[in-house]
């Protein structure tokens, strides 16, 4: 029997649209694990329904031939992104209760290609720090420790929720956002892949700032061509951000 937690993304991609697998059951098999390890604190909120219904309708894309370059694929969102009616934090008290009544363009890009949301990532407040110890809602745990050790150690930050559940197989990718490191050092601390784009690359739009003029958002995954499936759907030019760089998406992938 295939542990679905086990895939790659880019196998989990192709086994979907196979049928040999389906995006119910992959989903299923996250939200288990989720609720299996919630004492690593990766997510500040889980959102089952949604992504069991996200997941149904990308099963039925994908039965009708009609697959979407994500589609079905379940995904940590990294709780600095806007989500339309989803709670958004930033990792801080002060955003208690903040459902946003928008997307960020880079989360409802991941949406339209048909990825399907776990839920939002811990993260370091307002993404500042790098061990991921200052979110109001508690440390995260690294999923990994030293041999004959069993002392807790961070996951780095400020992305180390999304880090965590990557590592941890609580999904199969994240987001994660970089300003001075965010998603490259967790991703080093966890043993996954992290990629900052260039400046420009993704969209700002919807994320709650740190330092407008040097942040970024990129992907966090377990190989290099997941990074780069990932990041086919999160980049591209938008108007709703004035320092988008308005550049073609290449094939990343196939590079």
């Amino acid at each position: 029997m295939v542990d679905l937690t086990a895939l790659t993304l880019a196998d989990a991609r192709t086994r979907l649209r196979a049928r040999d697998i389906r995006a119910v059951d992959l989903t299923q098999a996250y939200l288990d694990a989720m609720a299996r390890r919630r004492d690593w604190n990766a997510y500040i909120t889980e959102t089952p329904e949604k992504a069991l219904a996200m997941a149904h309708a990308a099963d039925e894309r994908l039965d009708a031939g009609e697959a979407r370059p994500l589609d079905g694929l379940p995904i940590g969102m990294k709780d600095l992104f806007c989500t339309e009616g989803t709670l958004t934090t930033a990792g801080s008290h002060i955003l208690d209760g903040f459902t946003p009544p928008y997307e960020s363009t880079v989360s409802g890009k991941l949406w339209d290609a048909g990825a399907v949301c776990l839920g939002k990532t811990n993260l370091d407040e307002f993404a500042m720090g790098s061990a991921n110890i200052t979110s109001y809602h508690g440390p995260v745990t690294n999923p990994w420790t030293r041999p004959a050790d069993n002392k807790p150690l961070v996951p780095g930050g400020s992305s180390g929720g999304s880090a965590a559940a990557v590592a941890g197989r609580l999904c199969i990718a994240a987001t994660g956002t970089d300003t001075g490191g965010s998603i490259r050092q967790p991703a080093a601390f966890t043993g996954i892949c992290g990629i900052k784009p260039t400046y420009g690359r993704c969209s700002r739009f919807g994320i709650v700032a740190f330092a407008s003029s040097l942040d970024q958002a990129g992907a966090m995954a377990r190989t290099v061509e997941d990074c780069a499936l990932m990041l086919e759907a999160m980049a591209g030019f938008d108007p709703n951000d004035s320092t988008s760089a308005e550049m073609a998406v290449p094939d990343w992938t196939a590079a």
